[in-house]
């Protein structure tokens, strides 16, 4: 009769036995923890995955608040993400900083900060109404003329 063997913790080779989990899986596990949205995860990890591959897969631990502040700056100037956009890719390296590697990031300087931007509504002026008018066929703005202004505030343009 053979026996049968089962591979438990102790036989893995000793390397295996004291390595600790990588930085990503750590990450993904400290915001499961905290129950936030699957979503939430996946958008950490990408950040946090762009963040150390800007900086020449450096291990974040190795960096600090200048990295951040570098990253966020080219994420504002040179690739002009949204304000959200960046603020989520802070919000993602200070839960990497704080929850995870358990250590403040120190200052992030002099990062300017994406801006939305204005949506400025286009108006036309009375005369430029009146040009846009001129430009229709008489026949046809008599024809239309109740049926267009029916359901809108008239004004009398003359």
């Amino acid at each position: 009769m053979t026996s049968i063997k089962t591979v438990t913790d102790t036989d893995a080779p000793p390397s295996a036995q004291s390595r600790e989990p990588k930085l990503l899986d750590r990450v993904r596990a400290a915001v499961r923890v905290r129950h936030y949205s699957r979503r939430t995860e996946e958008a950490y990890v990408t950040w946090i995955r762009r963040f150390i591959v800007f900086h020449g897969k450096r291990h974040p631990s190795e960096m600090g608040g200048d990295e951040i502040g570098r990253y966020l700056t080219d994420l504002a100037v040179n690739r002009k993400v949204s304000a959200s956009t960046q603020n989520q890719a802070l919000s993602a390296l200070l839960f990497l900083y704080r929850q995870v590697l358990h250590v403040e990031p120190g200052t992030i300087d002099h990062v300017p900060h994406a801006h939305s931007p204005m949506h400025v509504p286009v108006v036309l002026s009375i005369d430029e109404v009146r040009t846009v008018l001129a430009q229709f066929d008489r026949h046809a703005v008599d024809r239309r003329g109740p049926a267009l202004r029916r359901g809108t505030a008239t004004a009398r343009v003359s």
